[in-house]
């Protein structure tokens, strides 16, 4: 009975985060206007949701990684937008686009390896940590920027906008971001479930305390998740420059909400020791189609983000029900 019970639980946390996109666009499909709802239903928007979906899924699948672990890193904007102004400043001195991309997943990894040495070195709290790094990187971006946006030169536009290029309306072709995304959730996945190093994330996520005694070098491993993660972050700051194809030190403001919301909406637990690659990424597909349906449904800015307030709460309400259907409260 209680491994009947055990199974259940297990396929209503797996089949949660897509109960959650179909309830979304089941939503969408009662609440929209006749011509809104074919558009926001057609092949091109569904690219399009795609691409807009690219940047958080990247940043989800770090932010997976650390939540599992039972940490949280708030600094996830700011490190994207250090790392877009990072890459636009190397494109204007001649640097070519493998190489930017190479210094933007440094620099992301840089910021996630203080992060984790810091929280690990010193036992801090990862909330006041990467709240703390939040306004560093920030700060960082806005001094490298001098305060503005870094435009490109007309010759490296076509060259930075290739990796989030908009769909074609009448063809098949997707942003090769999309592309990078789904192969790095495969790979992410594997290293999630079937390596060392991803039964230690779970392990450090479930009991520190435990794994401590069992032999796993915690810290060390705190700072390799905070700097794995930091590297994914850095590509996602990658993907955010070439969508905007200029460095922004003020870009990518909240978005760390959205990436939470996205892992905790794709099963994770906020108390660590649980969650999912696929979940994740079906959780940044969702919050891309709210985002899609809010604008097409022609709902104000400030009703936008009201429902995304709302959808994150909600997300951590599921979290906390979750926690007790799993404790038998």
């Amino acid at each position: 009975m209680a491994l009947a019970k055990s199974n259940v639980s297990k396929i209503i946390r797996a089949c949660g985060p897509f109960l959650i996109l179909a309830f979304v666009l089941v939503l969408f499909a009662v609440v929209m206007k006749p011509d809104s709802r074919e558009t926001f239903f057609s092949l091109y928007n569904f690219k399009t949701i795609l691409t807009q979906t690219v940047i958080v899924a990247i940043g989800a699948l770090g932010m997976t990684m650390i939540i599992v672990s039972s940490g949280i890193d708030l600094s996830v904007g700011s490190a994207i937008a250090l790392t877009s102004v990072v890459g636009a400043v190397l494109m204007n001195q001649g640097w070519t686009v493998p190489q930017v991309i190479a210094i933007c997943i440094f620099v992301g990894g840089i910021i996630g390896l203080i992060n984790g040495a810091i929280i690990a070195g010193f036992q801090m709290t990862p909330f006041i940590v990467t709240l703390g790094m939040l306004g560093i990187a920030r700060g960082l971006a806005k001094k490298l920027a001098n305060n503005q946006t870094v435009n490109l030169s007309a010759e490296n536009l076509p060259k930075v906008g290739l990796l989030m290029a908009d769909p074609d309306p009448s063809g098949w072709f997707v942003s090769p971001g999309i592309a990078v995304a789904v192969n790095l959730a495969i790979i992410m996945a594997i290293v999630m479930q079937r390596t060392v190093f991803g039964r230690y994330i779970f392990a450090i996520g479930s009991n520190e305390a435990t794994a401590r005694l069992c032999g796993i070098r915690t810290r060390l491993n705190k700072m390799a998740i905070y700097a794995f993660a930091g590297t994914l972050f850095g590509l996602a700051g990658m993907m955010q420059f070439s969508r905007l194809r200029q460095g922004d030190p003020s870009t990518a403001i909240g978005i760390e909400l959205d990436i939470i919301a996205a892992v905790v909406i794709g099963g994770a637990s906020l108390n660590g020791g649980t969650g999912s690659i696929l979940g994740s990424m079906i959780g940044a597909l969702t919050m891309a189609v709210l985002r899609s349906g809010s604008i097409q449904s022609d709902w104000p800015n400030y009703m936008q983000e009201i429902i995304i307030g709302i959808v994150i709460i909600l997300a951590v309400g599921l979290d906390k029900w979750r926690q007790a259907r799993a404790s038998g409260s």
